[in-house]
């Protein structure tokens, strides 16, 4: 498996991209929230990367950040969910939108991405419920960013047995710039009040 690539960008033509990596050129999708982010034909760039290896095809997917990545990886896993119509996806709503979108099961939202029809957006909603709040990168249900280490704190409360619902109401009322270890004392300490 290709997890990532780093190398120098060569060539831009959406939604493909061409990075010149150990002396070979990798053709790779991106979405169009990765593209933006791209430095300019002739620098340096990392993209994390998914393969998919079909009967015809091997394809080579890139996505700016880890979230991005891991948000395409639960999309496609969602029963008549493609990698283009993921791509459609992540290209028209960031990361933290369609989490939010998910937890606030709003498919308004996602009926706006070209691709995505009302049933499609309802099926998206079902099936990605409990699947993007652990992600790396999301946003808290109220909108506010996680506190430092969001993520550790929160897998380390599902790990202990709470539901993700549970750990993140406790990760709610953590304030800004908590160490790991003391924002789970603290969110133990509001589940234990709660």
């Amino acid at each position: 498996m290709i997890g990532r690539i780093t190398g120098t960008l060569i060539e831009l033509s959406p939604p493909t991209v061409c990075v010149q990596a150990g002396g070979l050129g990798y053709e790779i999708d991106v979405p169009m929230s990765t593209l933006y982010k791209l430095p300019p034909a002739g620098q340096t760039v990392t993209l994390h990367t998914h393969l998919a290896i079909r009967e015809d095809a091997h394809v080579l997917y890139g996505f700016a950040t880890p979230a991005e990545r891991s948000a395409f990886r639960a999309l496609i896993k969602v029963s008549g969910i493609g990698a283009r119509t993921a791509l459609a996806v992540l290209s028209g709503l960031s990361v933290d939108d369609l989490a939010d979108a998910v937890e606030r099961q709003e498919s308004g939202r996602l009926v706006k991405v070209p691709g995505i029809g009302k049933k499609t957006a309802e099926r998206l909603l079902l099936e990605l419920r409990d699947k993007l709040g652990a992600m790396p990168g999301t946003a808290r249900p109220d909108g506010a960013p996680a506190a430092g280490g969001g993520n550790d704190v929160l897998n380390a409360l599902e790990a202990l047995g709470y539901s993700a619902a549970e750990a993140r109401r406790a990760m709610a009322t953590l304030p800004e710039g908590l160490s790991v270890s003391d924002g789970i004392r603290q969110a133990l300490k509001a589940l234990a009040r709660g």
